[in-house]
């Protein structure tokens, strides 16, 4: 996704489209880091303008230095979006509105939806045993914490949130080291330590309990709070999670050796990150992947984000399997009532967990999708059809 090039040509007026996107602006739901942001709202073939937010005031200027976020679309999309109070999300959604910084551009919209009720999209930011942890949440009803995989953000589950935000309080974090949470460093970055994060967020918010869904890495720590806190789950989502690994760990001793500190001090240019990051990426330059490829080198290519990101991938590999407090054996501890859902197109997570998983859990459901690694994602309505069903006790 291209950055929109402010035309000198364009108006010093600002279009009354967007004019009345800022008259709505709600500053309540929206999460600013720093309390300064420069959103570029583009209007393809007329020209971009800047949303300037500080602190609780917005004001709307010519574009000019580099933006934090943008949101890019035709000028008939952007009536749409003004004249009807949902109409962002769903440009997003159909593809007719592109987006970079998730955390800003989603926020933006939010504030400026003219949605007043108590279940609306909101963004917080909020203190944990791990610093501050981000937040995106909407709805009504029992509350549902989404955790997201490794390199990834809580934007992954912006729709889940839709999906489920009708009949529950749905919040999806950003994990410590991960998006527009807090990154310690030296933090032990494994699942214990993710699941007390978790615990500890349960507690600032004031749940005594919560449904718990999370995918890959964050299936994992989804795992491990419910074997650690059971009576605070009610139950558990699993999609596609990472799961310690079974056959030989040729590298172990190398992986034990290195430092994920290293990511501190190590050069990554921008140009050739993202560069290869899409190219791995399948997808990696539109849609949903395009976006997630912005939302994970927002965090990569700070310092502090690629020490966490290194920490938590080394962990997911050193993870032990057998032994007394190796993870199988654990496994067939689990209480809370699970729905492990599978891709089978899953590069990383091999369908044939499965037949592990119901050794250790054989009361726990299972379904199977023709997807990859990111149910939610790939395939949406599917996977939430499930969710529906499975923590509604159908």
């Amino acid at each position: 996704m291209a950055a929109v090039e402010a035309k000198p040509q364009a108006p010093d007026a600002p279009p009354a489209t967007l004019e009345a996107l800022l008259e709505r602006f709600d500053p309540d739901v929206i999460d600013v880091p720093g309390g300064r942001a420069r959103i570029r709202l583009g209007i393809t073939g007329e020209g971009a303008w800047d949303a300037e937010i500080i602190r609780d005031q917005i004001r709307l200027r010519g574009a000019s230095s580099e933006p934090d976020a943008e949101l890019t679309a035709d000028a008939g999309t952007w009536r749409r979006i003004a004249g009807d109070l949902r109409g962002g999300m769903q440009a997003f959604r159909r593809g007719k509105l592109n987006i970079r910084n998730l955390h800003l551009g989603v926020g933006f919209l939010a504030a400026t939806s003219g949605v007043a009720d108590e279940g609306r999209l909101r963004f917080d930011r909020v203190p944990t045993r791990a610093g501050d942890v981000s937040l995106v949440s909407a709805g009504r009803g029992d509350p549902v914490l989404c955790v997201h995989g490794l390199g990834g953000t809580k934007a992954s589950f912006l729709p889940t949130i839709n999906a489920l935000a009708d009949r529950y309080r749905v919040i999806a974090m950003d994990l410590p080291g991960f998006g527009e949470s807090h990154k310690p460093i030296g933090a032990p970055y494994n699942a214990e330590w993710f699941s007390k994060v978790v615990f500890s967020l349960l507690d600032e918010l004031g749940l005594d309990h919560a449904h718990l869904i999370g995918n890959s890495m964050g299936g994992r720590i989804a795992i491990e709070a419910g074997m650690r806190g059971p009576e605070r789950i009610d139950k558990l989502v699993l999609l596609s999670p990472a799961l310690a690994w079974l056959t030989s760990r040729r590298w172990a001793p190398v992986v034990k050796a290195l430092r994920p500190e290293l990511g501190l001090v190590q050069l990554a240019p921008r140009q050739i990150t993202e560069s290869i990051v899409r190219r791995v990426v399948p997808g990696g330059q539109q849609g949903w992947a395009a976006a997630g490829v912005d939302e994970f080198l927002r965090a990569y290519l700070r310092p502090s984000g690629r020490a966490a990101f290194y920490a938590s991938a080394r962990n997911i590999y050193l993870d032990e399997p057998h032994g007394d407090d190796g993870f199988w054996t654990r496994l067939a501890e689990l209480s809370p009532d699970s729905l492990f859902v599978w891709g089978k197109k899953d590069p990383l997570v091999p369908i044939a967990f499965r037949k592990h998983v119901e050794r250790c859990l054989p009361a726990a459901r299972h379904i199977e999708l023709n997807c990859g690694h990111v149910p939610q994602l790939e395939a949406a309505e599917r996977t939430h059809s499930e969710i529906l069903r499975f923590l509604s006790g159908k």
